[in-house]
């Protein structure tokens, strides 16, 4: 019998943390209770600087995975998303294959879960506005804290993980689904 390899270890919170400070990616991070939905955590946001995220797990029709981040105020059409991402028919992805693939579980999908896709399974999807926002708000793989990345050492930590986004502006998608 073949021994199987064993699987990367995940990162947590701890981890991600020192990885950052490590490599000279500046953040700084907020304890807060659990959030598990964008509209709970709408007081602890206002307080909060910065564009804040909601992030969503998907799966297509192929079985290609897909993380879409974008501003909490987005509307992402899932109807007519696929032709902008070059994706067949999106539904949401189960938890297993969530936390298998990003160390994540609901509540707590982020951007900073890549850093966990050392397989590069999922295409990261990136809304315009937080491709140009100056400071972003990202769960730090637990949603009991939020982490804010200047845009500087949100591009710098992709960069390290070798990711570039597939960055669309849902605003314009948007507005061509409302005048079409």
């Amino acid at each position: 019998m073949t021994a199987q390899p064993m699987p990367a270890p995940l990162f947590d919170r701890t981890a991600l943390e020192a990885w950052l400070t490590d490599r000279a990616v500046p953040f700084h991070t907020v304890e807060h209770p659990a959030v598990f939905r964008v509209e709970e955590g709408l007081d602890l946001k206002a307080d909060l600087p910065g564009a804040h995220t909601k992030n969503l797990f998907l799966k297509d029709k192929k079985g290609r995975l897909w993380l879409i981040s974008a501003r909490q105020d987005t509307t992402i059409d899932l109807k007519r998303t696929p032709a902008a991402i070059g994706s067949d028919r999106l539904s949401f992805a189960n938890e297993a294959l969530m936390h298998e693939t990003l160390g994540v579980r609901p509540g707590s999908v982020t951007a900073m879960a890549l850093i966990n896709d050392t397989d590069a399974r999922v295409t990261f999807v990136l809304d315009q506005r937080l491709w140009e926002a100056d400071l972003i708000n990202f769960h730090p793989l637990t949603n009991t804290a939020t982490t804010a990345l200047s845009q500087d050492a949100f591009r710098r930590f992709l960069s390290l993980l070798g990711r570039e986004p597939l960055v669309v502006d849902f605003d314009q998608l948007r507005a061509e689904s409302a005048g079409g």
